[in-house]
């Protein structure tokens, strides 16, 4: 899966900004913790959004009419 590639990519680049913070010794305390709070949130997304793509491409559903959510769905 494409989706993979490009989060994994985006993961590492928020590892390597995080890591850049870190070692940052011009920034204080609180203006790191400013600027990595946004990026960590951001990791923990993705972090999710890849795990769910690894388990739908491991199971994928056996509907063989796909996903049925949208049957439930109200549409206004």
């Amino acid at each position: 899966m494409i989706s993979l590639t490009h989060i994994e990519t985006a993961l590492a680049a928020i590892d390597a900004e995080v890591k850049a913070l870190l070692y940052d010794q011009s920034l204080s305390l609180s203006e790191k913790d400013e600027k990595m709070l946004p990026l960590l949130r951001e990791s923990k997304v993705l972090k999710q959004a890849h795990e769910d793509l690894c388990y739908l491409r491991d199971n994928p559903p056996s509907a063989p009419n796909g996903c049925k959510a949208g049957n439930y769905r109200k549409e206004d």
